[in-house]
């Protein structure tokens, strides 16, 4: 009952202390795998850095891999020559020796059995060059399937620890099937308790009648313990020169990549703004010409730099100052030419037409300053954002409202679709009302009486806003410049909205200050799309914009299902008549006015276009 008990006990500990060394192995392979793979990382990083790294670790594999193939040449080159000498040595004592114990054997007269034995151990004793050090050894063996003599009391011979089987089969058959030739091969000679390499060379030899194979053996370990000690010296050599040859990659790749790193590290300084950083320069070498070149190079930036700040300073305070005196003069005309306006219907009509021109240039000149002032602001670096959670579609909707009459007069319908809710955003509402009133007229005005669309959009980070009209359009080259301040795609084509020219320069400015994205797509004839894109909450990065700007189709990325859409266009009928129809889902009817079923129109009054924006204000609520 005891021993059973007790072998359940010794295969739970036995089970245990697996477990034990397993959970050993897995922690210290799970400490290990790491630390591996950070080094891996780690090499691979400085070697994708470091130029003096890669240089010097290329020199060392090349250097290894050369070495290793000429001292596997040389080492090979010496062991056949020692083996070719030894095996002619070998075969010239052979000759030698087997013609000794045959002339020995022929000129014996023994008759006796103890005569024989003491003659063919003493021949071979002889042959076998007893000493200090054994030259050869021997096996000595009576062919078989040979009639035996009366008188053969020799059957085999052989050196202490030697046996027939030290001879390869091939080498025996070949000497018994031979005549009087002579035949080696390689083999292993037992000594002690070691195999040492050795040579086997075999003849036939005839004593009383009986043919014998006589093998001498020659033992090798010498010549192995010369290449073992030649290859111990070229591997040696070749670590040595190995290391020699890394140190020697690393100084050279040093001088030479030293000037160059500091060359880089200069230089992102420069890009920096540090100007005044300059390279060492020593000697008079190709190197040191280098950072001569680079300094002046470095002075030459550097005096460019700061004459253009210089210039851009003054020319941004020549239009800061040239604006702000403009002011007040420019008051006193436009109020003069308010009054001439204002009383233009007493003028004959060449004056009259003269008050209306003078009005309307002098509305352009005041846009104009306003403009500059606002683009010296941006120069200066002094534009605040002032920024305040509000709706963004309730400032789309008074955008709207503004743009109406200019919409009616080009005879284009303006439709926004949007969210059901509203889309509270963290923005500067003046600056984000101003982006929109460029896009949105400059849509107008290019539009050619076809219609924009307005798609909002919002998504977990941003809000999107994509303005599509349908007129002239742009080519992609002009897409890429229309930002650019005072840029015109086509000079000759006359202003009629009264653009200064700097308003989408502006647009871009305000886009940026709200870490925004203002992008602009167009093809020739089938018109224009911008598009705004700003984050939710100041501080966080846009991911993805949650409208399309090449479009397809008006489509609402990211807007949740129940959108609805307001349209202005050109006058429709009477909007009190009680047979207009339904207000869509979610947008509320003006008073005593119904609304169609998809869409809302205001008309080309200032008072229908505010009810319009009214109605767009409470769907987005």
């Amino acid at each position: 009952m005891r021993l059973p008990f007790r072998a359940g006990i010794w295969r739970r500990r036995a089970l245990i202390v697996t477990l034990r060394v397993a959970r050993l192995v897995r922690t210290g392979l799970s400490r290990v795998f790491p630390a591996l793979r950070q080094l891996a990382k780690s090499l691979q990083r400085r070697w994708r850095r470091s130029l003096q790294f890669r240089t010097v670790l290329t020199t060392l594999l090349l250097s290894v891999t050369s070495l290793a193939v000429v001292g596997a040449y040389l080492s090979n080159q010496i062991a056949n020559n020692l083996f070719q000498e030894r095996l002619t040595q070998a075969e010239s004592e052979t000759r030698y020796n087997v013609k000794q114990v045959q002339d020995t054997f022929d000129g014996a007269q023994v008759t006796d059995q103890s005569s024989v034995i003491t003659l063919v151990y003493d021949t071979l004793t002889a042959v076998e060059g007893r000493g200090d050090v054994i030259q050869r050894r021997y096996v000595f063996e009576a062919m078989p399937e040979q009639t035996k003599p009366r008188n053969r009391w020799v059957e085999s011979r052989a050196s202490d620890q030697l046996t027939v089987s030290v001879i390869p089969p091939e080498l025996r058959k070949a000497v018994q099937q031979s005549g009087k030739d002579q035949y080696w091969a390689s083999t292993v000679i037992p000594v002690g308790t070691e195999d040492r390499p050795g040579i086997a060379v075999g003849n036939k030899v005839t004593f009383n009648g009986t043919v014998y194979e006589l093998y001498l053996i020659y033992d090798l370990n010498t010549a192995q313990q010369t290449l073992d000690e030649i290859q111990s010296v070229l591997w040696a050599g070749g670590a040595v020169l190995v290391v020699i040859i890394g140190a020697i990659a690393w100084y050279v790749t040093r001088n030479v990549v030293s000037p160059v790193s500091h060359a880089a590290l200069v230089s992102e300084k420069l890009a920096a703004g540090q100007l005044q950083e300059r390279m060492v320069v020593k000697g008079e070498d190709e190197v040191a010409r280098l950072g001569a070149s680079f300094n002046h190079m470095a002075a030459s930036l550097q005096e460019q730099i700061t004459q253009l700040a210089t210039l851009s300073q003054m020319q941004q305070r020549f239009v800061s100052d040239v604006s702000h005196e403009l002011r007040t003069p420019l008051t006193t005309v436009r109020m003069a030419a308010e009054v001439l306006y204002d009383a233009r219907h007493d003028f004959d009509p060449i004056n009259k037409r003269s008050a209306e021109l003078l009005y309307n240039q002098v509305e352009r000149f005041q846009s104009l300053l306003s403009d500059l002032l606002e683009i010296s602001r941006f120069d200066a670096g002094v534009a605040v954002l002032d920024a305040e959670p509000e709706d963004i579609l309730q400032v789309v909707a008074h955008v709207i409202e503004g743009a109406a009459p200019v919409a009616a007069e080009y005879g284009c319908e303006i439709t926004l679709r949007a969210p059901a809710g509203g889309i509270v955003v963290e923005m500067d509402a003046r600056r984000i009302d101003r982006i929109l009133r460029n896009l949105i007229l400059n849509a107008v005005e290019h539009g050619e009486g076809k219609p924009v669309n307005i798609t909002v959009a919002a998504n977990q980070t941003s809000v999107g806003i994509a303005v599509r009209d349908h007129g002239i359009g742009m080519t992609p080259a002009e897409a890429a410049r229309v930002f650019d301040r005072f840029w015109r795609a086509d000079p000759a084509r006359a202003r009629t909205t009264g653009g200064s020219g700097l308003g989408l320069s502006i647009a871009m400015e305000d886009t940026k200050l709200h870490n925004g994205w203002l992008q602009a797509w167009g093809k020739k004839g089938s018109g224009a799309n911008f598009r705004l894109t700003i984050p939710l909450r100041q501080g966080e990065e846009i991911d993805k914009s949650p409208v399309q700007l090449e479009p397809g189709e008006i489509v609402l990325y990211g807007a949740p299902e129940g959108t609805n859409a307001l349209v202005l266009d050109r006058p429709p009928a009477d909007l009190s008549a009680p047979d207009a129809g339904p207000a869509p889902d979610g947008v509320p009817a003006p008073e005593g006015a119904q609304a169609p079923e998809e869409e809302q129109r205001g008309g080309d009054g200032t008072s229908q276009a505010r009810s319009a924006a009214a109605a767009a204000g409470k769907e987005t609520t």
